[in-house]
């Protein structure tokens, strides 16, 4: 059972169960997250950027390394960076769940403009190494320490602005929404109790990513469909959810900050899944592994990231169906790219 292949039928109940696993995981984080957000001072823009966006990405993680691990390096790069395209579209959803204004208007923030930023870096990285001499160094592409070089970068500057003055700031109105430590909100535990919680769910999404891995592999080898297209519709779906249902949870809860944070920060970890299935990948480079497929993927995961990055600048109020011009541009963008991998 743990080594051997699955049958098809209970590749397929074990993909919807594990996907309702991450489901019910992903909202206790939520809940927990919030209010760790609050007491361990970091904010919930640096905190859903990092605790959140690592938590709600062991899942990807555990689907990259044991697809690539096991010798199909095109479902796990697709896994990767589906799981950026459908974690962006996360964005719109929540957007929707919140009703009195768009949610890029509400919870501007410069960090959640810096971390977007820095995920078209790490995919243009990504795309720079598909293009470049196939050379590795102890089985790693030079590429791979470069991208984890660009994350820590980042999330220094991150670090830094947060608490200095930036130069630029989001102007406040009255529908944006401040992130500010909520006192009353201690969930009447202790702390210790509340990371051992937080940890417990986020064991819960790594044992589901893992059987979402294997379950998917059995799809590609047993169906013929195209690994990016597993990847990004079905792989990437899974691994989009822990974001999505984290973010309208925290919408609901009114920390639409963190909200935006968690698939953003989420997002640019899944780019760090690169680095991890080209570790995993015993078969040379896992950048010159990806197909047309594949680097269309990351292509479209670019300009949906520039989409958010806009929306984030322009902060509309209102658009259309209760989302802005960037969440119907999302949904258009994501449409597009799984139609053109799915034909």
């Amino acid at each position: 059972m743990l080594a051997g292949p699955w049958p098809l039928g209970q590749s397929i109940a074990l993909f919807v169960l594990a996907g309702g696993l991450t489901v019910v995981g992903s909202v206790r984080l939520a809940g927990i997250g919030d209010v760790l957000a609050d007491r361990t001072g970091q904010g919930e823009a640096l905190f859903g950027a990092v605790f959140f966006g690592l938590v709600t990405s062991l899942s990807g993680i555990v689907m990259t390394a044991v697809t690539a691990a096991n010798d199909q390096p095109q479902l796990a790069y697709s896994n990767a960076v589906g799981g950026i395209a459908a974690q962006t579209l996360a964005v719109a959803v929540a957007d929707a769940a919140y009703r009195r204004v768009n949610l890029e208007h509400a919870a501007a923030s410069m960090s959640n403009v810096l971390f977007g930023s820095l995920l078209i870096a790490l995919l243009g990285v990504s795309l720079m190494a598909s293009f470049s001499p196939d050379v590795s160094l102890l089985g790693v592409h030079p590429a791979s320490p470069v991208i984890v070089a660009f994350y820590w970068g980042g999330l220094r500057l991150v670090h830094d602005r947060s608490r200095t003055r930036p130069m630029w700031e989001a102007v406040h109105t009255r529908e944006t929404v401040r992130d500010v430590p909520d006192e009353t909100d201690t969930g009447g535990r202790r702390t210790g109790a509340l990371w051992a919680d937080f940890a417990l769910a986020a064991a819960l999404v790594v044992v589901a990513g893992w059987v979402v891995a294997r379950a998917a592999g059995t799809l590609v080898e047993s169906t013929g469909l195209q690994a990016g297209f597993v990847g990004a519709a079905f792989m990437g779906v899974v691994n989009a959810l822990p974001e999505t249902v984290t973010a309208v949870a925290a919408v609901r809860r009114g920390a639409l900050t963190l909200a935006v944070a968690a698939i953003i920060g989420g997002n640019c970890l899944d780019a760090l899944n690169l680095v991890v299935g080209d570790l995993a990948y015993r078969g040379g480079s896992l950048y010159h592994a990806a197909g047309s497929d594949q680097l269309f993927l990351t292509a479209g995961a670019l300009v949906m990231t520039t989409v958010l990055l806009g929306g984030l600048l322009v902060r509309q109020k209102r658009g259309w169906w209760r989302l802005g011009f960037d969440g119907v541009l999302l949904i258009l963008v994501y449409v597009t790219i799984i139609a053109t991998l799915a034909f």
